[in-house]
């Protein structure tokens, strides 16, 4: 591959999803603020702060193609970020409750050669059943999605939480949209199934 890649995350539901890929990356935790600013849509923040992700690697890692993502969850128009704590999931498990949140993840590939950014914001709604206080605390107490937007995890136990799922790409749900991430990288000169080391095939 002509330029590495590096993942700008500590995430490995992201390092998980960038393995689909088949090219080999490297990871990275970024460290930057990533409070919201005042009057910030949930696009813009996204969108913001992958870039943010992405620039905070860059003077170490110079002629790189770095993958910045961030994600974050609207409740009629109320962002839902990372819990953090379980009383916090369990509130926003209470309010997203038979009601659709629609998740916004940001997406920034950067070309460090070039200094040229391809970015883009996915959206994916996911509606909620009507969720009983017995359900909310058996699953915040089995999954600790504490570290998750919208206080699950959509790739485990998350998925009983559902009653329908919308969008163009079920990664997105996860943080990162492959979809559009292939798309990227073919932009940039990147084949995922030309430049993708060979498997080697057993006799």
């Amino acid at each position: 591959m002509k330029q590495p890649l590096l993942l700008a995350s500590s995430s490995p539901f992201r390092r998980m999803i960038l393995e689909k890929l088949g090219l080999p990356f490297d990871c990275a935790a970024p460290d930057i603020d990533e409070s919201p600013l005042a009057d910030e849509t949930a696009e813009q923040m996204v969108l913001r702060l992958a870039r943010l992700k992405a620039l905070a690697l860059a003077p170490n890692a110079a002629g790189s193609l770095i993958i910045g993502s961030d994600q974050t969850g609207s409740l009629n128009g109320q962002l839902l970020g990372k819990p953090h704590t379980v009383e916090r999931a369990c509130q926003q498990l209470r309010a997203a409750s038979g009601q659709t949140v629609i998740f916004y993840t940001g997406l920034v590939l950067y070309c460090t050669l070039r200094q040229q950014f391809w970015q883009c914001c996915e959206t994916f709604e996911v509606t909620f059943r009507d969720l009983s206080e017995a359900e909310i605390a058996a699953y915040v107490a089995r999954e600790q999605p504490l570290n998750c937007a919208g206080s699950f995890k959509s790739e485990g136990l998350g998925i009983t939480l559902f009653d329908s799922l919308r969008g163009r790409d079920p990664n997105t749900l996860v943080g990162l949209p492959l979809i559009a991430l292939n798309d990227f990288l073919h932009q940039a000169g990147i084949n995922s199934l030309t430049d993708a080391p060979t498997a080697l095939t057993q006799p």
